[in-house]
C-alpha cells in the first residue's frame, strides 16, 4: 500500500500562491480564490492513480504534477470547493487510505534574518522561484517534511499579513518557503505559517 505523505486542502487561493502554481506548474493555470488540494504519495509512480481519480470524479483541473522515485505530487483545483473535496475523497478511496493515514508534518527549521544585505539578497533571488527578496528586507524561511505541507503554509501566510512570496518549494525530501517584508509583516506570517502547520493531524512519519 502507497505512503500518504501529505494531503492538504486550501479552501481559497491567495493570488501571490496562485501565480507561483501557474508560473511554475505545466498543467491548468489556477487563479485566486479557487480551492485546492495537493496529494504527495510514495512511491512517485502511484500519482498516476492520484491524478486518475481526482479527474473522473468531479470538475478539477490538474496544475502541478511531479513524478519522481521516491515521491510523486498532484495539485488539482476548482472553483467550487464542493467538486475539489468530493475529487479528494475519490483519490483517498483509490488509495484505500483516509485523512487519517497522512503524514503528521515537522517543521524543521524556522528562521528570520533582519534587513537582509544587498548581496544577500541577490544570491537568494538567483534561484528563487516567484518574486525579489530587496535588501532591507526581513527574510522568512521555514522548512517542512513532508515537503507539500509547505503549501499550506505560504497560503496561509499569506492571508495573514502583507507579505512577498519570494520563493517555495513544494516536492522533494523537504518543502521550503522563503517570504520577505517588514519585520511586522514577516512575524504575523511566520506565525501563521507555523501554527497551520502544528494543527495538522495525522501519522508520525
Amino acid at each position: 500500500m502507497p505512503d500518504l505523505r501529505s494531503y492538504v486542502y486550501l479552501d481559497r487561493l491567495q493570488p501571490q500562491f496562485a501565480a507561483y502554481i501557474g508560473a511554475n506548474a505545466r498543467g491548468y493555470i489556477p487563479i485566486p480564490g479557487m480551492a485546492a488540494i495537493l496529494v504527495e504519495v510514495s512511491p512517485g509512480v502511484v500519482i498516476n492513480k492520484v491524478i486518475d481519480a481526482a479527474v473522473k470524479a468531479a470538475n478539477v483541473r490538474p496544475g502541478l504534477m511531479v513524478v519522481e522515485r521516491h515521491f510523486g505530487v498532484l495539485e488539482f483545483h476548482s472553483e467550487a470547493q464542493a467538486d475539489v473535496k468530493y475529487a479528494g475523497s475519490a483519490v483517498l478511496k483509490s488509495l484505500g487510505l483516509t485523512i487519517k493515514d497522512r503524514f503528521k508534518p515537522k517543521i524543521l527549521n524556522s528562521q528570520v534574518i533582519h534587513k537582509v544585505n544587498a548581496y544577500h539578497a541577490q544570491m537568494v533571488n538567483v534561484s528563487r522561484l516567484c518574486s525579489m527578496l530587496l535588501p532591507g528586507q526581513d527574510l522568512y524561511i521555514l522548512e517542512v517534511q513532508p515537503a507539500a505541507y509547505i503549501t499550506l503554509a505560504a497560503n496561509e501566510a499569506e492571508k495573514n499579513s502583507q507579505i512577498t512570496l519570494v520563493d517555495c518549494r513544494t516536492y522533494g525530501a523537504v518543502g521550503r518557503l522563503s517570504l520577505a517584508g517588514k519585520q511586522s509583516d514577516i512575524e504575523r506570517a511566520s506565525s501563521a505559517a507555523e501554527t497551520v502547520i502544528e494543527r495538522i493531524t495525522g501519522k508520525e512519519n
